[in-house]
Order: C-alpha cells, then structure tokens, then sequence
C-alpha cells in the first residue's frame, strides 16, 4: 500500500482551528519543498461535533489510515498546524517553521548533553516492556506488585556499546514458574490489574495507524529545517547526520529501522505504551496515581533523550494515550474487569503491606526521596509540566475546555466520592490552556492534565457538594485538594470523611460544613467567603484567614495553636457562635505551655456568642476562655 492510497481524503475534513485551514490551505498552494509561514491560532478551537472519540475507538486499526476512518488518527489531527504530510514520507511540508526548528533544537541539545548513564538508561527503557517499566512509579508498592504479579524482565542494564544485533526482553531462565513480562502473568495474584493493563494496551491501542498517515519523520532523518537528510537507511556507524546532529544512544543504532516509510516518529509508540501502562495501573492502584503519571513523562521524556523521537512525537504519544486509555475504561464491556482489577489490587496489596484500604496510600507514601524516586511532589509536577508542552508555544485567548465524552472515567478510582459529572468539572477547570499546536486537535485530549486534577478542583463554578463516607475507606475516608481553586462558588461538605484543603484558594463563595472534617491547611484554605460550620469539625492546623463572616452551630473547631502567637482564625467579618458550639485546643505534647500561658484563638470584627465547651488535646490542663468584643484568648493553667 502507498503512502497516496492510504492518505486518501485525509485532508477533506478541516477539523479543530484556523490554524488547520491555513496548513491545508499552505499545503495546496505551495510546491512541495516550499516553507510556510507560521500558522495563526488567535482564533479559539472550534468544539469537536463528530463522533466521540470513546465511541469510535475500535476504528484505530491499519485498515483505517485516514481522519475520516481512524478515530486516534482524527484526534492526533493536531499536528496538521504545523506540519502537513507529503505524497511520500520524505517531502513533507513545514507549516510552522517555528515551533518545528525548536522541536528538533531541543533534541539535538538533549542529545549532546546526554551523559554515558542516560544513554544507557535510555537504553534499557527503549528495550523493556513497556508496562514492566511503568512499574517504577509504584515505588515502596513496586516489589510487592512484581512478586503478586509474577512480573519479570530480561532488560536489567545496557552493555557499554554497540550490540551484535536486536534485543528483546524475555522471561529470564531464573524467573519463577509462570513469570511473564511486562504488568506480569494473567493467572498471578494480580492477575485481574495485569489483564486490566493488557487490555487498555490492547488491540486497538497502537500508534502505527497515526505513524503511517503522518509521517512525520524521526529526528535522526532531518535536518534543523525538517529536510530529510538521510534516506538510505541507516546512517555510517559514527559519520555525523548532520552539523547539529541528532545522535541515537550508540546502545540503540541497531535498533533503528531501516524502513523510514513506515517508521514515522509521530506519534511515539513507546510513549503511547507507557501513558497506557501507567494510566490502567492509577486506575486500579490510584494510591500512586500521580507518580505513575510521572513515571510515564519520565519513559516518553527518554525517547527524547536516546535520540528515537522529538517533543513533537512524545507529546502525540500522550494524547493518544490518555484517549485510549480512556475510551477502553469506559467501555461497559470492561466494567467488571476494571472493578475487579481495583478490587484485588487493594486485597493483595493490603494483606501483603499489612494495611487497609485506609492505610495503603500512607503505606505507598511512606519512603523518602532516597528510596522512593517520585517521593518529591514538587520536582515531579515540575517534570510532568514542563513535558506536557514542551517546545510548544501558545496563542491567542484561551477557552474553557468542553470535555471529551467518557474522559471523567479517568479520575473514577481518584476521585471516587465525586460523581461523573463533577470529575468532568475537575478536568475542565485543571485543563491546560487552548492555543497549542497539537493539543487543539479534535477533542483537545492533549488539554487533560491529570496530575492536576489529581488533586481537586482548579475554580469552583458552582456550587460544590461533596460528600465523603469513611465506611467506605480509601480516598473517601480521607482526601487533599491541593490546587489553588478560584471561583464564585460555594463549597458544601457532608458525609464522614475528611477532606483537606491545602492551595491558595480564592474562590468567593460559602464554605458549608455539614458533617465529617474539612482540614485547613493553609493561610487562604477557606477561600474568601463566609464559612459556616453546622455539623462536623473544621480543623485548623495552621493560622486561617476567614473572609466575611464566620458561623458556629452544633459543631466544633479544632484549632491547633502551637504556642503561637497568631490567632488560629483571622475573621474579616463577624463570628457567629450558636448552641453546640465546641472549641477544641490542639497543644504539642512534647513542647507543653508553661502555666498561665494565653493564645489568641480568633481574631474578628465582632464577636457575638460562646463556646459551649472548651476541650484540650493534652491531659494535666485546664483552659479558660476569655472574650472581648473582637478577640477571643485561651489561658492554659
């Protein structure tokens, strides 16, 4: 089949901004070694109309080589803003100068700073399984996964140099009986999350469709201005591509196909492989949910470095990915096997850790960056961002993004005390911005940023309900929304779980407590509204500003003060304190108040009301509640 036979009508349908009309229109107008000018993407992407991506996932398949027939294909559609596909894979033509010299800049100054560890490291990710080697983004749950699921592999380390030939991994003579590679054997412990994996990475998950259409080539087969340099096969062992060479990992020039018509760089395979991997493992072990995530970044982020794909192709990898992986989990057909998945993952991992579905996630957390690679949760979201776009540059105002049918099934085991159509307002207001190249495709699954949404809402634009039951265990006993949320709306918490709020939080609207804790963790936790406790406890672990008025009725306040001379809650308004209202003063044991010690509690405009009951959280004192019209001071004795 040529590369015309399967491209045709691959243009007839103009999808997503103006800035693809200006690639179709370059790519009519100008001869084929001619250079467009930047496309323009002022104009927000227009909202993708056509079959849904989660309906229409099974067309990915090579039969279907064209935006009309193949869904991924349509989706990966992005890239037509800066690069259109020739009539043969070595003259395709450059729409967006810009963003593709930058694209390939990057990698060659990737390449040449790459140390001898990083070309091996490179190595053995291009070599592993791809699923086996998402498994380090379980990290103190990695071993006891590996021995529940019998997962092994043959790609260990990389030789100094340059092999005789082609490396696969295998199951090592020495494995245990019944070991396989990859997420490990089917009829294991953990077989059910290994049959999950297997699936979402299954037959209709491949990046070859996108690769044969687009043809966008490796970066190794051009030159800094997209020209293919090197087109008979494989280049002398040693001899330069090029002055500012794209030079491959030595350990992996034999892995390089000789057969460039087939061997588009984007999208990546390997990166696709392991967003697949690493999503179906957050979702039946969202425990580790994030660190997967970058795990993930971190394998496609190699591709770069071995010199195998550009930023380009390693962020066509993840788009396709995340739809995939999404598509599949909602899929009814797999409901029962991706509960069962999240269901033995917390059995197995539970009895083997000694924990319950409570104490797996502080189990999971439980090493330091010394053991545990992703236990830093700031260097990781710095990786996972900045790979998100990478060389991409944006334009124009960004839109809210209307979000693709079935992405909310992502966060299900995440989020799983909200329902459907709040996880579709939380990836909505963590998205990233519109005006990307490649990530304003039809659908803009490139725009979903799940390590974000991991972590609650971004605004509040309407009025939020939560509602936590601790019986239920796991993230609905207890959870952290850790992004700064803005917004005009209200927050209302019910249920008995937990819930801890920890950004810089600017929304407007009421904070309702109604049962269970809300945690506040920081300065701003409470946003800049009123805040009324009915039922429950709110929890101050740190000084708290409240915005307007703050009530009290038949619940209780759980302020730890730490010998501080701020007052735990700083109200702009007026405190309200009703019947039932009870204080609870947290002190540290091992640093007790000397006798006749005074904190300030609450400071406010007003204050109308007591507490009927003042408690401590240190045996051998008493306290005494003292109030004026503005503040309210604790004497412990």
């Amino acid at each position: 089949m040529t590369h015309q036979q399967h491209t045709v009508d691959r243009r007839s349908l103009l999808i997503g901004s103006a800035a693809l009309a200006v690639g179709a229109a370059a790519s009519t107008a100008l001869p084929e070694t001619a250079f467009a000018a930047p496309a323009t993407r002022d104009a927000p992407p227009a909202q993708w109309s056509g079959t849904a991506f989660v309906d229409d996932y099974k067309t990915n398949t090579t039969d279907n080589l064209s935006i009309d027939t193949n869904a991924a294909v349509r989706i990966l559609s992005g890239i037509e803003a800066i690069w259109q596909t020739g009539s043969s894979w070595d003259n395709g033509i450059v729409v967006d100068t810009k963003v593709l010299a930058d694209n390939l800049a990057y990698c060659a100054d990737i390449t040449t700073a790459r140390t001898p560890a990083e070309s091996k490291a490179s190595y053995i990710h291009d070599r592993q399984h791809q699923s086996y080697s998402a498994l380090a983004g379980l990290g103190p749950l990695e071993a006891v996964y590996k021995a529940g699921a019998k997962a092994v592999t043959s790609i260990t380390g990389a030789p100094d140099g340059l092999p005789d030939g082609k490396i696969s991994d295998s199951v090592p003579a020495d494995a245990p009986a019944g070991s396989a590679t990859g997420a490990g054997a089917t009829d294991s412990d953990l077989g059910k999350v290994v049959e999950l994996v297997n699936t979402v990475r299954g037959n209709y998950s491949s990046s070859n469709p996108g690769k044969y259409t687009y043809q966008y080539p490796r970066p190794w087969r051009l030159n800094p201005d997209s020209e293919v340099v090197e087109t008979e096969g494989l280049p002398i062992l040693g001899v330069p591509v090029y002055e500012t060479e794209v030079s491959a990992a030595v350990q992996l020039l034999r892995q390089r196909s000789d057969e460039p018509e087939t061997d588009g760089g984007y999208p990546s395979g390997h990166t696709n492989a392991a967003w697949l991997a690493s999503i179906a493992l957050a979702y039946a072990i969202p425990e580790r949910f994030q660190e997967l995530l970058v795990r993930a970044a971190d394998v496609g982020h190699t591709r770069i470095l071995a010199g195998m794909h550009s930023p380009v192709d390693v962020i066509g990898g993840r788009i396709l990915a995340t739809a995939l992986a999404a598509a599949i989990l909602y899929d009814g057909d797999n409901s029962e096997l991706k509960a069962a998945a999240r269901e033995q993952a917390v059995a197995y991992l539970g009895a083997q850790t000694g924990t319950d579905a409570d104490g797996l996630f502080s189990y999971a957390h439980r090493e330091g960056p010394d053991t545990d690679p992703f236990a830093d949760r700031d260097a990781g979201r710095a990786r996972i961002t900045e790979r998100l776009t990478y060389v991409l540059e944006r334009s124009g105002q960004s839109e809210d993004l209307t979000v693709p049918k079935g992405a909310e099934v992502l966060l299900e085991t995440r989020l799983p005390y909200l329902d459907g159509e709040q996880r579709r307002q939380v990836l909505r207001t963590t998205a990233l911005p519109s005006g990307y190249a490649l990530l304003d495709g039809p659908e803009q699954w490139g725009r979903l940023d799940l390590f974000t949404a991991a972590d609650g809402y971004g605004r509040f634009d309407g009025d939020v309900r939560v509602v936590m039951d601790a019986d239920l265990g796991g993230f609905c006993a207890a959870d952290a929304w850790r992004n700064d949320i803005g917004g005009s709306g209200k927050l209302h918490k019910s249920g008995s779980g937990s819930l801890t709020l920890s950004g810089d939080n600017a929304f407007t609207g009421e904070v309702y407590l109604e049962a269970g804790t809300i945690r506040a963790a920081s300065a701003t936790a409470l946003g800049t509204g009123d805040v009324n406790i009915k039922g429950g406890a709110l929890a101050v672990e740190v000084p708290v500003e409240v915005g307007g008025d703050y009530t009290q009725s038949g619940a209780v306040l759980d302020a730890i003060v730490a010998n501080s001379d701020e007052p735990a809650l700083t109200v702009a308004g007026t405190v309200h304190l009703e019947t039932g209202s009870v204080l609870r003063i947290g002190l540290d044991p091992q640093r007790p108040p000397a006798p006749g010690v005074e904190f300030p509690v609450i400071a406010a405009q007003k204050i109308e009301g007591e507490f009927d009951t003042v408690e401590l959280g240190i045996d051998g004192y008493t306290a005494t509640a003292t109030y004026s019209k503005r503040q309210l001071t604790i004497r412990i004795d």
